[in-house]
């Protein structure tokens, strides 16, 4: 049966002992007053997006559209009432709201905590499904016991931002079984999943997905979840089958130098081995810079405060590494990267900033 459980407080379809609003931090009245108002059978739920690519946008979903959501997750993972899950994540986000709209669907238990770096600190109770962002895998990985309730979960979501390598060979060697998610708020969280350990993320999509590519060399979606029209998004892809694909990377990044096109978060991952090596504490990321010649040029940033004394090694292990083409023209290091809310590099204000 559907039980939502913060610290001492419970709300279920028969009773509900929370206390005003005005005694509860703002992410738990968030919760209770979504779960509330399904369990009444709101049909409607406005939405803001993230903002990783642009402005926040509102959409406005239907009670179909979320329930469509967690019932195909639900039958990927074979989910049922004794399911016990974690909500770890910012219920004002897609990604933190389904996890509620699961509990409710699946008629299971759901243990909701505030979101931190560290969100199984202080919790003794197994879960089943738990998603996360990378900041919480790489805080939870690090206590014995927090992997050891890593290691007993039937799922581990991880959306929000790319897995640093090292995070993902932590993953496969320690056994656990973690899933990247790949989705957006207009899609309803998820709607293809890879699972991590293997030499490549191959996305699987939920049962009832539909994808292509458009005219525009674009993916498409077409699913339970985004309602009755194509998505067509900004996201490059190779197809692998008629419902798995790799992911290349996003069109608005797409650099275009000299005619050769160039995919950052592709070349990212393909150096993400030697970056955890070379400078493991340091974030990167790739970029187009305008160019007079080439019209862009590919370019690497690095954050941190100087420029680390392995620099010219690095720039030497690259030029073995990538292609022709591949290797960044310049290197600049920004003592800090400006994030969105959800954890992503916005690489556009990042490369603005002096």
């Amino acid at each position: 049966m559907f039980r939502l459980r913060y610290q001492s407080y419970v709300l279920d379809k028969s009773q509900n002992s929370f206390p005003a609003q005005e005694t509860l931090p703002e992410t738990a009245w968030m919760a209770l007053s979504f779960c509330e108002e399904w369990l009444e059978g709101k049909e409607s739920f406005l939405q803001t997006t993230s903002g990783t690519t642009g402005k926040p946008q509102e959409l406005l979903l239907s009670r179909q559209q979320l329930e469509a959501s967690a019932t195909a997750t639900g039958t990927f993972f074979a989910a049922d009432p004794s399911f016990t899950l974690l909500c770890c994540l910012n219920p004002a986000y897609i990604a933190g709201k389904m996890m509620l709209v699961r509990a409710m669907v699946w008629d299971c238990e759901l243990t909701l905590v505030e979101p931190s770096a560290d969100p199984l600190e202080g919790l003794n109770e197994p879960f089943s499904l738990v998603a996360m962002v990378p900041l919480q895998v790489t805080a939870s990985l690090a206590n014995p016991d927090r992997l050891k309730q890593l290691q007993a979960l039937k799922a581990l979501l991880v959306g929000g931002a790319p897995l640093p390598y090292a995070v993902q060979e932590d993953l496969s060697k320690q056994g656990i079984h973690a899933w990247q998610t790949f989705g957006m708020t207009e899609t309803v969280s998820h709607f293809a999943l890879a699972k991590i350990g293997t030499e490549e993320l191959i996305y699987h999509c939920l049962p009832g997905v539909e994808i292509g590519i458009n005219e525009a060399g674009n993916l498409w979606v077409h699913s339970p979840m985004s309602g009755k029209e194509k998505i067509h998004t900004k996201d490059r892809i190779e197809l692998r089958s008629k419902n798995s694909f790799i992911w290349l990377g996003r069109a608005d990044f797409t650099i275009n130098s000299g005619g050769i096109k160039l995919f950052p978060e592709q070349l990212e991952e393909k150096v993400a081995k030697l970056m955890h090596t070379q400078l493991p504490e340091v974030a990167y990321f790739f970029f187009g810079e305008k160019d007079s010649l080439l019209g862009e040029q590919l370019v690497m940033y690095l954050e941190t405060s100087s420029a680390p004394p392995a620099l010219g090694t690095l720039l030497e292990e690259l030029r073995k590494l990538l292609g022709k083409y591949e290797v960044p023209k310049a290197i600049y290091c920004k003592p800090y990267f400006v994030y969105t809310p959800t954890g992503k590099i916005n690489r556009s204000a990042t490369a603005k900033l002096p």
